[in-house]
This record gives C-alpha cells, structure tokens and sequence, in this order.
C-alpha cells in the first residue's frame, strides 16, 4: 500500500493505538479525536484514535524493536512517527493560563486554536450534527474565549521552539452581523504587529462583505469559508443553523474573498459522508474550483458526543476515487492547493487532495 493510500485509509477508518501515547482531544471544531502521525515520503495524517467507528478498524499501532509500526492484523504495512506535543504545552500565559488551552499544534508547524469555543447554534438546538466545538469546553480541556495578548504569547513561545510556520484561527459563529469577524480580527491585529507570520482565518459568510473586507485589511492571509456540503437538502438536516444562509451566499462570499486574498488562499471544507451523493461533490467542487476556491475534501470524523457519533465515515475507496477525480478537476482550472499560504490547506494533515494532485495517490 502506498504511503498516500494508507493515509487516506487512516483518515477514513482510524486505528488502535497498543502503546502508550495521550489519545488527543475528544471534542472541539474539525476533525477531533486523534493524532499527527508521520508517514513514509513525511506525510502527516491526522489519524483518528478515538470513536466507536475506530473499535472496527483493522490497523493497530504497535511498537516493535524500538520503531512504532502500523500493522494491519499480523502484517506490517508501514513505519510511523507521532508528531510530539511541543515543549510551550508545559508553559502558561502570563496571566496563568496553560498554553495547550489557548492553541495546539496541528500537523507539524501550524499553530491553530477556535478563538471563541461557543456556537449561536449550540443554544437555539440547530448546532451542525458533526461538530464537537463546544465538548472540549465543557471537558475543561479549553477556555472559552483567547484574548489576542494570550494568544501572542503562546505564538511567541511556538516561534521560539521552531514549530510555528502558520496559523490557523476559527471560531464558532457568533449572533452578530460579522459572524465573528470582528474577533479574528483583533488577533490577526495582535499577531501580525509582532510576527511576519502568514494567518488563515475560518467563518460563515458575514452579513456584509465589508466584515471579510476587513479581516483582510488585518493581514489575514487566507480564509476558509465552510459550505461543508454542496447538497441542499443535506446542508438543512445536517446544518439546521448555517443553513439558514443559502448556499448563493457561500458562493457570493468566496467571490468577495477571491479579489481580496488573491488566487490559491480561499478555501471551503467539503465533508463526504454526511448523506451526500459523489456527484453533488464532484459537481459543487468543480463550481467552486472554476472560481479559484479550492474545496477541501475531508472524510466525515463521527466525534463522540456529537449526533453524528454513530455514523460510518466513507470507505477510503471511495474517498480514493473522490480525490482523484478531483485532482484532475483543480489540474484543469489552474488551482493549486500547494500554493495556498496558511492553514488548512497547507497543512493538509486532514485530507488527501494534495497528494491526489501530485500524483502520490
């Protein structure tokens, strides 16, 4: 099995760890529950630990003759490392907050942390039927809000170390016109007056493009706006509150943010798994795509807690078959998820699109 396959079978189906290793985080926003792993070619993968659909999976992660192998029942199919947590895990704010509660590292040099660990949608019982944002709170696992003095300090101290190369910033939407904008914005602010380092920023549409105008204006670098399913039907019962946005607005927004932060730097999560057909993905990203969007093709990650919980991610052929013929849909209209500055994307430890367009799956 190639090293890019195995990925995208790890991202679909998880494995069982059988040596000693912290687990990762059980809740929060995007795919939760896991651990960066290091796979041959240095692929970074993010490889689900916890959740019942991982008790069915048939990789275990051993260690053998001081090496952490992947075995597939008795065979091993590959070698690994686990990307360590970083030194500023043990640190604090200097107003006595943990560090590893305002950010963490994902994959292997992206700072990322959800600025605001509330949802609007969370409280009126329309809350997207994937997503744990607010479980990693409740745990005590985070704090509510990162002030933007917080966060800078955690950034200086991941710069320090050497495992700060970009930023991710989400947060959960807000109940005001900018759908938290405003908020990104004083961190992107704090950040950028100490550090040359490029931001990708995550939100629903704004009531007005002026908000996204804004965000840019900070020095975000990139942004993601999460449209999650281009299926109509689907985005009402599975996103019964950011629904209430047509998905016209998504493409209007993606519009706004392609003249304000350049070709390659917008991007859209698609999830595949949520009740969707292969041709609503592969129509809608092709949309996407002839704009210069780049559509972030991921596996739905069921997350204990979540309505979602006892759902089966897609098999990893057919989430094989999806990144190819995706691949050939950006080849064809020019976009190239390699050149995407911050984020995501870059980081890419949560999707194969990347290795489907260089030809590594």
């Amino acid at each position: 099995m190639k090293p890019a396959e195995l990925k995208v079978h790890l991202l679909c189906l998880g494995l069982k760890p059988e040596v000693e290793i912290d687990k990762g985080r059980k809740g929060g926003a995007g795919p939760a529950g896991g651990r960066y792993l290091l796979l041959p070619g240095n692929l970074c993968v993010n490889a689900a630990f916890w959740g019942k659909f991982v008790e069915s999976s048939p990789f275990t992660l051993v260690e053998h003759r001081g090496k952490i192998i992947i075995r597939r029942g008795n065979e091993e199919i590959s070698e690994a490392k686990v990307v360590p947590y970083p030194e500023f895990y043990k640190m604090k704010t200097s107003d006595g907050v943990p560090m590893w509660k305002v950010a963490l590292l994902h994959g292997t040099d992206c700072l990322a942390t959800t600025v605001l660990q509330t949802c609007v949608y969370w409280r009126h019982g329309k809350a997207c039927k994937f997503c744990g944002i607010e479980l990693s709170y409740r745990a005590g696992r985070t704090i509510l809000l990162k002030r933007p003095k917080q966060f800078r300090e955690v950034v200086d101290a991941a710069v320090r170390e050497g495992v700060c190369k970009h930023i991710t910033l989400t947060i959960g939407t807000t109940g005001s016109p900018d759908r938290g904008a405003l908020i990104l914005k004083e961190i992107v602010q704090e950040v950028k007056s100490h550090h040359d380092i490029p931001i990708h920023v995550q939100l629903e549409p704004p009531d007005d493009d002026k908000f996204l105008e804004e965000l840019a204006d900070a020095g975000a670098d990139t942004i993601g706006i999460h449209v999650e399913t281009f299926d109509r039907k689907v985005f009402k019962e599975v996103c019964p509150g950011k629904a209430r946005i047509d998905i016209d607005r998504y493409f209007e927004a993606w519009r706004t943010c392609i003249d304000l932060f350049g070709e390659y730097q917008v991007s859209t999560f698609v999830i595949a798994g949520i009740g969707e057909n292969d041709e609503s993905i592969l129509r809608g990203a092709e949309e996407v795509a002839r704009m210069g969007v780049i559509p972030y093709l991921v596996p739905l990650r069921p997350i204990i807690g979540t309505p979602f919980e006892n759902r089966a991610p897609p098999t990893p052929e057919r989430m094989i078959k999806l990144y190819r013929v995706l691949a050939e849909t950006l080849k064809s209209y020019g976009v190239d998820p390699r050149k995407n500055r911050a984020g995501c994307v870059r980081c890419g430890a949560c999707s194969a699109i990347t290795e489907a367009y260089t030809g590594f799956l």
